[in-house]
């Protein structure tokens, strides 16, 4: 499954996986994709250090990336996080106290800190997680909200790192060329995550067309060999897989409910919403989207608002375990992800069916296999 893409970049086959899990990410490198951890949760500088030290230890000198948020439109710029937290209405407080009292969830342990913050989305974080990882041989830097400033840009190439963003359209596509991106990922509607509203099968190859030479990652409603041979077949060279991983033993959820939600759901229980973040994200449906969605509510905030106001409420929910409210960001490949397996089966399984997809191909075409 080798492609221009990953033969530069040294790697068996041209998967590459987004996850917020050192060990899925390393797992996947040492498979033979490429591995790209999530930064948005890392709060402070040295918690990266300390993850990325171990991604070093557990890849066996293979190549790896880091995936950063830098918004590309700012709600709120030049002020703190209190600051920003400050701007949060009475109203939308309010509602959360309400919609967590509903469904009888517990406070915080007392001195017991929110888990998860959003503060990974504002600008100064990502540039201090950038201080860290350009100490550590990342090969690709990823930026999940349009192109990363141009200064960044020149500051990964001076390090010999390519550069990478996510596109829902190709108006956006291009716009990343014209700022010196080096690899589009073209995420189609059905992706878990902030989505646009084009579908994958129609999204890839409008990127291809509208970018090349450019190398193109397809990703969205990926989670078959078939499937990657189809995102080949469009233009891309290789796809971006994120939701698929959940699952498997290596990611660290911490949540059994969860995980047995996300194995118990189909390809039709998600939802795209405001409510994690504040900009439309394809997720879980719950008792916690639908209140957000609800005409009668007082509805989400803009990014980096809403991350924060739900922060705490975010952390309750996972702490306890609430089950009607619980959910996480995934794709509608979730369908297809009903048991649960190492980063390796996932990565055979996926050779495996692209082969016979590209057997099949052949057998139509009128080619016989070697």
């Amino acid at each position: 499954m080798e492609t221009e893409l990953s033969r530069t970049l040294g790697i068996e086959h041209a998967i590459f996986g987004f996850t917020p899990f050192p060990a899925v990410a390393a797992a996947l490198t040492r498979a033979g994709g490429f591995g790209v951890l999530g930064a948005v949760r890392y709060t402070a500088p040295d918690e990266l250090a300390r993850d990325l030290d171990w991604m070093q230890e557990h890849t066996d000198g293979l190549p790896y990336g880091l995936d950063v948020v830098m918004p590309a439109k700012k709600a709120v710029e030049g002020v703190t996080e209190a600051e920003i937290e400050a701007m949060i209405p009475e109203e939308h407080r309010a509602f959360v106290r309400a919609t967590l009292a509903r469904h009888g969830v517990p406070e915080l342990a007392q001195g017991e800190a929110s888990g998860w913050r959003i503060t990974g989305w504002m600008e100064q974080v990502a540039r201090s997680q950038l201080d860290v990882a350009f100490d550590y041989p990342i090969r690709l830097l990823a930026n999940a909200l349009g192109s990363p400033p141009p200064d960044v840009v020149a500051r990964a190439h001076e390090h010999g790192v390519l550069v990478a963003a996510l596109a829902g359209s190709a108006r956006h596509a291009r716009h990343h060329a014209d700022a010196g991106i080096d690899v589009v990922v073209a995420q189609g509607y059905e992706a878990g995550g902030h989505t646009g509203e084009i579908a994958t099968m129609v999204l890839t190859p409008e990127v291809v067309e509208a970018v090349s030479p450019l190398p193109v990652l397809a990703a969205g409603g990926i989670g078959s060999g078939e499937q990657i041979a189809a995102g080949l077949a469009l233009g891309a060279q290789g796809v971006w897989l994120g939701s698929l991983w959940l699952t498997t033993t290596e990611a660290e959820l911490h949540s059994r409910a969860l995980t047995a939600k996300l194995l118990a759901a189909g390809s039709g229980d998600t939802v795209r919403s405001r409510a994690l973040t504040g900009k439309p994200a394809r997720q879980l449906r719950t008792a916690w989207t639908d209140a957000w969605d609800d005409p009668a509510g007082p509805g989400p905030l803009p990014m980096p608002l809403q991350g924060l106001l739900v922060a705490e409420a975010v952390s309750r929910i996972q702490r306890h375990e609430v089950e009607p409210l619980l959910g996480t960001p995934v794709g509608q490949i979730v369908g297809r992800m009903n048991s649960e397996r190492s980063v390796q089966q996932v990565v055979d399984e996926l050779t495996r069916g692209f082969e016979k997809a590209v057997d099949r191909i052949n057998r139509i075409a009128g080619r016989s296999t070697p």
